[in-house]
């Protein structure tokens, strides 16, 4: 009698051959074409896989680089911010990152201590018209003088390459949102957490705050379908005349 086909684990395989012919038929699928089709899906795993492990090296280069070049300047910018108002340098946030796990999000402080009780009496003049899912408003009373110049220039990003280093934020990725954000996602929307979150992505090169929510969103998942190596290294070269000129940074 002929063995059925078995598992790893010693147990019946639920598709025997009689099964993966009656499959065959259903599908309309001769042996040959099937077989390229199953060819073809391994090559796709192995680009992605390996376009994935471009994208990680070029991140650690670029990230440690920026960090230990940019380190005095960066000493400066803290030193201050402290002597603003003798606040924290830093101010920490928890963000989500993919598959929705969250993590300690770090950025320059450029707002006043208090910023987060401000905000709630400044809701009203919200300028993202996305029903209140983020706050944004052109001359936001809590940012500082020096706040002004590292939010205008994305100099208040720059902690986030520590992120990158540990594998938390990549270089390019949808930028990483606030878990009382995510829980307001439609199921379109949720696709930003697929992957690894961003220090700078398509809307940021793109006109930034000026860009309203739900197309920041449509953006981002037509980055995830389309993303590349070459795509995220183009992107990368857009963020430095974005940053330059600091269109839509408020």
């Amino acid at each position: 009698m002929k063995a059925s086909p078995t598992s790893d684990n010693g147990h019946k395989h639920p598709l025997n051959d009689q099964a993966l012919r009656a499959l065959q038929q259903r599908l309309d699928v001769s042996p040959r074409k099937l077989a390229w089709l199953h060819t073809r899906f391994l090559l796709l795993r192995l680009s992605r896989s390996a376009g994935g492990l471009v994208k990680r090296l070029i991140d650690l280069l670029v990230a440690s680089s920026v960090l230990l070049l940019a380190s005095p300047f960066l000493l400066v910018i803290g030193l201050l911010i402290k002597l603003t108002d003798g606040g924290p340098m830093l101010f920490w946030q928890i963000r989500v990152g993919k598959w929705g796990k969250p993590f300690r999000f770090p950025k320059f402080r450029s707002m006043v201590v208090n910023a987060e009780e401000v905000r709630a009496k400044l809701l009203a003049e919200n300028q993202h018209g996305d029903q209140g899912i983020t706050f944004k408003m052109k001359s936001d009373p809590r940012i500082t003088w020096i706040g002004h110049f590292i939010r205008k220039t994305s100099i208040d990003e720059l902690p986030q390459l520590w992120c990158v280093i540990k594998g938390e934020m990549s270089l390019v990725g949808p930028r990483p949102a606030l878990v009382s954000e995510v829980e307001r996602y439609t199921l379109e929307n949720r696709r930003r957490l697929d992957v690894t979150p961003g220090l700078t992505c398509i809307w940021q090169v793109s006109g930034r705050s000026e860009i309203p929510f739900d197309e920041q969103c449509q953006m981002d998942v037509r980055y995830i379908e389309e993303q590349s190596v070459v795509a995220d290294l183009r992107l990368l070269l857009k963020t430095i005349p974005a940053v330059i000129t600091g269109r839509g940074a408020y």
